[in-house]
């Protein structure tokens, strides 16, 4: 019997390498077996020592594939001249995910995961959910649910209401269908003409141009910390979403799964540092930082462009 190709994309650079060992730690030793995983690295920096070691993770059933973001890029630069200048490059990355199906067209389906995770469930259920027609599968963004100024802001930014709005650190992508519409060339369009001001970047697009195209997975496919207020019994994927990091917070919810990973990471050490090291002074500075972001998106929500606006206009259409 063919085993099935399940590819998984991430994107980090140096800093990210030691936290993105127990996201693929975890996810190898949860996966079932029966499936061959192609773990695709994209990377924007990367020592070769750091590659090393996260290649060590691979088995015979999970390989792990290293690319540089900029090579992915140039095919994209090179075709998208009047559109994107490579003094650009530096920008796009933090809407990598969205270019995913167009630099990498051999798949037709495909899972992105953000760094900050654990996977702790069998990441091919999470694949063989039937996306039909939708553009992606995503969960709801309970990480900012009883912030009334953030939600305010995913209904009058992006006009998608909070119940509806998706986190995209974790995506089930329908690669084909993405070419299909050429969900590329509509962002960069959007990108350039418009230039929105969003504090959830990527995510903000991916809301605004996909409304009514993407799949409602389980919330245990990304479940955030909420301070008590929704903890699941037996999550799929933890995200340590925006400043709830495990290894800045060891007390924060779903901490222990990270540490069961990380305890056995050749970058332990790092990773110990990176909490022993986190001071009070930190801890204020990720306060002021999120009450800098709930107050810009309250200014946002007032501007006389935005993607509800835009659309709600008839100038454009959502994908």
């Amino acid at each position: 019997m063919n085993k099935v190709k399940i590819p998984i994309f991430f994107a980090i650079d140096n800093n990210y390498a030691c936290f993105l060992s127990v996201a693929i730690a975890s996810l190898i030793e949860n996966a079932n077996p029966n499936n061959e995983y192609i773990i695709h690295v994209v990377y924007e920096s990367l020592s070769e020592e750091n590659k090393a070691k996260l290649k060590s993770l691979e088995t015979s059933y999970a390989e792990i594939v290293f690319t540089e973001m900029k090579d992915g890029f140039k095919s994209i630069i090179d075709s998208k001249q009047s559109l994107l200048k490579n003094d650009f490059f530096k920008s796009l990355t933090i809407y990598f995910r969205i270019f995913i199906p167009f630099m990498f067209k051999e798949y037709d389906k495909a899972i992105y995961i953000d760094s900050d995770t654990c996977v702790v469930g069998d990441i091919s259920e999470l694949y063989n959910y039937d996306l039909k027609d939708n553009l992606f599968g995503g969960c709801n963004d309970i990480s900012c649910q009883d912030n009334a100024i953030l939600c305010e802001y995913f209904k009058e930014n992006a006009g998608v209401t909070v119940d509806k709005y998706i986190n995209s650190g974790v995506l089930l992508m329908n690669m084909k269908k993405l070419r299909e519409v050429d969900f590329q060339s509509h962002f960069l369009y959007l990108l350039n003409k418009y230039h929105f001001d969003t504090v959830c970047p990527d995510q903000d697009y991916i809301n605004a141009m996909a409304y009514g195209k993407i799949l409602p997975l389980p919330n245990e496919w990304d479940a955030m910390p909420t301070g008590g207020k929704l903890v699941f019994d037996n999550p799929k994927i933890v995200h340590f979403n925006l400043f709830s990091k495990a290894w800045h917070y060891p007390n924060v919810e779903y901490a222990n799964y990270f540490w069961e990973y990380a305890n056995k990471s050749l970058f332990k050490e790092e990773i110990e540092r990176e909490r022993d090291n986190f001071t009070d002074k930190d801890k204020a500075e990720d306060d002021a930082t999120f009450a800098s972001l709930v107050s810009r998106a309250e200014e946002i929500t007032h501007n006389e462009v935005t993607f509800k606006k835009v659309f709600e206009s008839g100038k454009e259409k959502r994908i």
